[in-house]
């Protein structure tokens, strides 16, 4: 579903972008100074020949006039929109011919706006007018900046973003490799994927298709060479058909090597994400069914009857189009899970995915005797997809802690969060065991014992983890790591919790930790990080917490927390504009922005955890690492570190 919304956004974007071509409204903007936090903007444009730009229509909704949005949050609009000429009439055929007021020509307009709080020295914003053409409606923005008399000057020391002493290919020690850790983990997301695949086969909307799939190849194939044949390629078909569905993200990629933490940590779309998956859930509970557009599903379906390599691809592109009801909610998970680590992990994701999917097509084809072998469908199906649904519930709520957590909003505290799954779990275990009864059950029904033992699984865990709600001492529960918010995330605030243990220690100011590097003479140790990384959780909780560890940290570094999804504003006068190292540009506006960015222009990394050792000169030690849950492993990395530093005074 995630990929779904992505690619509609992308499309969304081109066409915008396709009508800002083809009926461009450019303006040109001015502004002057009324009082002390009152301005006046003026623009003045040109509207394109044979088009009309929509006036103030109210009562017609959809025929809305100019506006304008500024990039600084503190700036409104403290009246409505003037134009300096009179609207023509006309009798509109995009709105049924009523009569709407538009301009034609020179337009000019005056729009005055307040700013609370600090006065930038520049003003940045979008002007978005709605143009006409006979049954043709479209939209035009255009970006304008404008310099505010009184204004404060932003920051212009923007090289603090990249240290000249750094040279990541040659630290002082070549102890520590990210590939390692970068090839584990794509090796990891691979296995989640195809655990992801292996789950999928179990559900109602894939399980029934393997039978029939297969008697289809043996039955219309000539002879069983053929029909393996067949076999296999139907299942290379499934996993190419999946690892396909990464490419638009490699090109998104290539935009900005950002853009995936963005998307993963944008605190809107994991609010989209919350109520997808709860709709998931619900159906999979057995309230609706969620289907593919039939014409969708028809016509991939029409060509699967060719009797070539084509006609298996559309069998195999049909496969995963109406089996999507099932799937959707197991890949929307992967994606989300992968994403802040670029293209390439989803792509492993999706492999693992795809061949989990089409191995069965592909084994029952060369051995079709082992079908006799596979358990009936029946309601165990129906059992598997509401398993499912309290998974995807559960889920849920990760995404909207997601939110949370970026935006400090304070809502789904740890103990709250982990409240509602201890719900979610306690209504699992009472449908397991037949105590609580979903759509398609009925009173009586016999439970079978697996049923009985999942559902004494379920209850065991929910009591593992109601600790976590009441006391905060048994709040750091492991089989929970990195999933519940962080431990300092808490009701009952920061002093009243097991943390780290290192909060004392922690600093999130890059220049604080290097002026006490200096003071203390000890190296920095750089922790790129983000309120909404599962795998930064997991290190704090469950690698930073063994006493080894966390009393090495304490007494040889300077410990400084870069949240690189912080979506906090920069205070105006430390905002800027930053040329990275490839000549883009880029605007530093929050405290995440600027971390992110530190970390991709001197690490090339965008990923998350990443541990960084710098001396008090700020060269490299060592290799910085990624994601390391062997405590032994990190403490050597940590002592190489401390040596080399102390080796090279």
């Amino acid at each position: 579903m995630k990929k779904m919304i992505c690619s509609v956004l992308m499309v969304m974007t081109a066409i915008v972008a396709f009508a800002q071509t083809d009926s461009s409204l450019k303006w040109q903007v001015t502004v002057k100074h009324i009082s002390d936090s009152l301005y006046e903007l003026k623009a003045a444009s040109t509207v394109p020949s044979g088009w009309h730009l929509y006036g103030e229509n109210p009562g017609i909704d959809g025929a809305e006039t100019v506006q304008i949005a500024y990039d600084y949050e503190n700036a409104n609009n403290s009246a409505a929109i003037s134009f300096s000429s009179n609207p023509q009439q006309i009798n509109d055929p995009t709105f049924d011919n009523k009569k709407v007021n538009v301009y034609t020509g020179s337009v000019s307009i005056t729009q005055q706006l307040k700013i609370s709080g600090v006065i930038p020295e520049q003003l940045k914003g979008t002007i978005t007018g709605f143009l006409g053409k006979k049954d043709e409606f479209q939209s035009a923005e255009d970006t304008f900046s404008v310099k505010l008399e009184g204004g404060v000057a932003a920051s212009t020391d923007s090289k603090k973003l990249k240290i000249a002493t750094i040279d990541i290919a040659h630290p002082a020690n070549d102890c520590g490799t990210t590939a390692v850790i970068e090839k584990n983990s794509l090796w990891s997301v691979f296995l989640l994927g195809f655990l992801g695949g292996l789950i999928a086969l179990l559900t109602p909307c894939v399980f029934p298709m393997i039978p029939v799939t297969v008697s289809f190849f043996t039955k219309r194939s000539e002879n069983r060479a053929q029909a393996i044949r067949n076999g296999v390629l139907y299942g290379f078909f499934i996993l190419l058909i999946y690892m396909l569905a990464s490419i638009p993200f490699h090109i998104l990629g290539n935009v900005s090597p950002e853009i995936f933490n963005n998307i993963s940590t944008n605190s809107w779309l994991n609010i989209v994400f919350f109520v997808i998956f709860i709709f998931f859930a619900i159906s999979f509970f057995g309230f609706f069914e969620i289907t593919l557009p039939s014409g969708i599903a028809g016509k991939a379906d029409s060509k699967s009857g060719l009797g070539s390599i084509g006609g298996i691809f559309f069998m195999a592109l049909t496969l995963a189009i109406v089996s999507f009801s099932c799937t959707g909610p197991i890949l929307g998970s992967l994606l989300v899970g992968s994403l802040s680590g670029g293209a390439w992990p989803l792509t492993s994701g999706l492999a693992g995915f795809g061949l989990a999917l089409a191995l069965p097509f592909a084994l029952f084809a060369i051995f079709p005797n082992w079908l006799k072998s596979l358990p009936k469908s029946g309601g165990w199906l129906d059992t598997v997809k509401k398993v499912l649904a309290f998974a995807e519930l559960a889920l849920a709520f990760k995404f909207l802690s997601n939110a949370d957590l970026v935006m400090h909003w304070g809502l789904l505290k740890r103990e709250v969060f982990i409240g509602i799954w201890v719900l979610i779990g306690a209504g699992l275990a009472l449908y397991l065991l037949g105590i609580l009864r979903l759509p398609h059950d009925y009173k009586g029904m016999k439970i079978s014992t697996g049923r009985k033992i999942a559902g004494v699984i379920a209850l065991v865990f929910t009591l593992y983890i109601l600790p976590g709600v009441i006391s905060t001492k048994y709040a750091n529960l492991q089989l929970l790591s990195g999933f519940p918010p962080p431990l300092t995330y808490s009701i009952y605030g920061k002093e009243n919790v097991i943390g780290k243990g290192l909060e004392a220690n922690v600093v999130n100011d890059y220049d604080k930790a290097l002026q006490l590097s200096k003071e203390q003479h000890k190296p920095i140790m750089i922790d790129f990080t983000g309120w909404a990384c599962v795998n930064c959780r997991k290190m704090e909780e469950n690698v930073w917490s063994q006493p080894e560890v966390l009393n090495y940290i304490k007494n040889n570094f300077i410990l400084v927390s870069l949240y690189v999804d912080d979506k906090q504003k920069l205070p105006v006068e430390q905002r800027f504009t930053y040329t990275t190292k490839d000549g883009g540009k880029k605007d530093i506006e929050s405290i995440g922005d600027k971390w992110a960015t530190f970390q991709a222009e001197n690490f090339n990394q965008v990923t998350q955890p990443l541990y960084v050792i710098l001396d008090n000169n700020e060269k490299l030690i060592n290799h910085p690492v990624g994601y390391t849950p062997n405590a032994k492993e990190y403490l050597k990395w940590l002592t190489c570190g401390k040596e080399t530093f102390l080796s090279s005074k």
